[in-house]
């Protein structure tokens, strides 16, 4: 992805430079492992998730400069989220919304949020209650060499672009109703609609994407489905227990993930997305 020379967005944070001062609990070992799996690509309200952990982050915090590689990833996440900024604006300005541009937050470790406290192993996620999306970049690691992603700087963009997507689904009050949708109903068709909800965020994604076709190189739509991929339901589920429960799935299989995805890089066209077959109308 072609990324230099962008403006500077004023709704990056990077708090790397003031880091907890240690690992949570939950960060390492197969717990984490797994807890990382079930939290990927976190969407809608994950309150009381973060709340759980919340007294497992460290109070306590050092301060440190940023190193030449991690400045470069600033610059790289700032020219995503700017692009993000940029896209999303002129979409919702062509449908006469109102487009509230979201908070973007780096962090190493651990971090506090308007919805709790979280760890590395929680993958990176979106946090309505402050509109912010909370990174800790350890996670494209993971992402490649226990998930089996491919890995490059399109990876982290689809991974920025899917977590924006479940900001745009805030703003339009799809995630306000499928929370309302979800109480109302058993495990399983809870977990549909929260199915339904990542593949629309997957799929606004791939509408970033195609409205973002003058910085794309080769490539990059394959690390975006290299990762796609490998996030899920059925990837993850095999590579962790071993056995897929397609009821107990949350965010999507491969195969649906990498083709809303498409979908909407295809299209271009916000009104395409509805993972949701009409129900929520």
């Amino acid at each position: 992805m072609k990324w230099k020379g962008r403006r500077k967005s004023s709704n990056l944070e990077d708090r790397r430079g003031s880091s907890t001062g240690g690992k949570v609990a939950v960060g390492g070992g197969i717990i984490g492992l797994i807890f990382l799996a079930i939290q990927l690509f976190s969407g809608g309200d994950i309150t009381e998730t973060l709340q759980q952990l919340e007294n497992q982050v460290p109070a306590t915090t050092e301060s440190r400069e940023l190193t030449a590689d991690e400045i470069e990833s600033q610059e790289f996440i700032n020219a995503v989220l700017v692009d993000t900024e940029d896209i999303w604006n002129k979409i919702f300005s062509e449908n006469n919304i109102n487009y509230q541009e979201p908070g973007l937050v780096l962090f190493t470790d651990g971090v506090r949020t308007a919805c709790g406290g979280a760890s590395a192993a929680s993958g990176p996620f979106y946090c309505p209650a402050d509109q912010k999306v909370y990174m800790d970049l350890s996670f494209f690691e993971e992402l490649r060499t226990r998930f089996g992603a491919q890995g490059g700087d399109f990876a982290i963009a689809y991974v920025i672009a899917h977590e924006v997507g479940h900001h745009v689904q805030t703003i339009l009050g799809t995630s306000g109703k499928v929370r309302q949708l979800q109480q109302e109903q058993n495990q399983t068709a809870a977990n549909q609609l929260s199915v339904a909800l990542e593949l629309q965020a997957d799929f606004y994604a791939g509408v970033w994407a195609y409205h973002n076709k003058e910085y794309l190189e080769e490539g990059d739509i394959q690390e975006a489905m290299s990762a796609a991929s490998a996030v899920g339901d059925d990837a993850i589920q095999k590579r962790t227990s071993g056995r897929v429960v397609p009821d107990a799935f949350t965010h999507g299989t491969s195969k649906q993930r990498m083709e809303w995805f498409m979908r909407g890089y295809n299209s271009g066209d916000i009104r395409q997305g509805d993972t949701f077959n009409g129900r929520l109308n």
